[in-house]
């Protein structure tokens, strides 16, 4: 006799998880771009980190975004 296993949970999980691979690339690259900025021209990095920390949170509530329409679609709020 053959049991069949039966998934359950939720699928936001798993989409959220494959969604927070976008964030995480970007703000690699959002901070590899001021590093570099900065080995170039030392005398900007002043100038520039305003500009970092915007784009980091840009990127980050596009990844709160994420997961809270994971919840909403999912039916759990």
């Amino acid at each position: 006799m053959a049991l069949i296993a039966a998934v359950e949970g939720s699928t936001a999980a798993i989409g959220y998880g494959l969604a927070a691979i976008g964030p995480g690339i970007g703000v690699g690259l959002v901070f590899s771009a001021y590093i570099q900025a900065t080995a170039r021209q030392p005398e900007s990095s002043r100038l520039t980190l305003p500009f970092v920390w915007i784009g980091f949170a840009v990127i980050e509530a596009l990844a709160l975004l994420g997961i809270a329409f994971g919840f909403i679609w999912a039916g759990n709020v």
